[in-house]
């Protein structure tokens, strides 16, 4: 947990194989939010594929690789931090 009450997690699983639905080979789950309250976050739950939330929007994302992941992550994250802050 942040200074505040934020949570940011990033977990990334290696699977056994790549699949259909996961052709990178990977599972993930990056969250930026509060408890019960997701801000920005994305994941490629089966069933849904490679996709982003940002509060109540959902949208599909183009995986590339995970440094652009993470990197795409960071700045929406980023962007909500400056706005709290202006």
């Amino acid at each position: 947990m942040l200074a505040t009450d934020h949570i940011l997690e990033i977990r990334i699983w290696l699977l056994p194989k790549p699949t259909d639905e996961r052709p990178h080979g990977l599972k993930y789950s990056l969250f930026f939010g509060r408890p019960g309250e997701r801000i920005v976050g994305y994941d490629n739950e089966l069933g849904k594929g490679d996709h982003r939330h940002h509060r109540t929007r959902q949208q599909p994302y183009a995986f590339s690789t995970i440094e652009t992941l993470i990197a795409d992550f960071e700045a929406d994250v980023r962007k909500e931090i400056e706005k709290w802050l202006k």
